[in-house]
């Protein structure tokens, strides 16, 4: 028997609305919220949350002596115009050379790492 529930993901953000805004416009759904706490509510009713954090540092890719902490996997239908357009939304490619690979890294625009996956 569980003992909770999964609620939701939060990742910590200077500009937690900037960061949802670049979510929303990757996985759809609507940003709601202002100031410290914004959520990103996705239309199958799943939802990520942004919290800001003063004195932010994003993890390092690829750091064997630091922890990259967690990373979104997102599946997409097509590697190559999925890359096309995170890139477009402001996203930096940290793993992404090895075109015979199913997943591609990169980061959001606060440095949090995320596969696009062809899976």
């Amino acid at each position: 028997m569980a003992v909770a529930e999964l609620g939701v993901v939060v990742l910590d953000c200077p500009d937690p609305r900037a960061l949802a805004r670049f979510y929303a416009d990757v996985l759809g759904g609507t940003v709601e919220g202002e100031g410290d706490w914004v959520d990103l509510k996705l239309t199958d009713g799943r939802a990520l949350a942004f919290q800001a954090a003063p004195g932010f540092v994003p993890p390092k890719w690829p750091a064997p002596d630091d922890s990259q902490q967690f990373h979104l996997d997102l599946t997409v239908p097509d590697l190559d115009a999925a890359e096309k357009a995170v890139l477009e939304l402001g996203a930096r490619p940290l793993d992404a050379e090895d075109r015979t690979r199913t997943f591609r890294v990169y980061a959001d625009p606060a440095g949090h790492p995320f596969c696009l996956c062809a899976c």
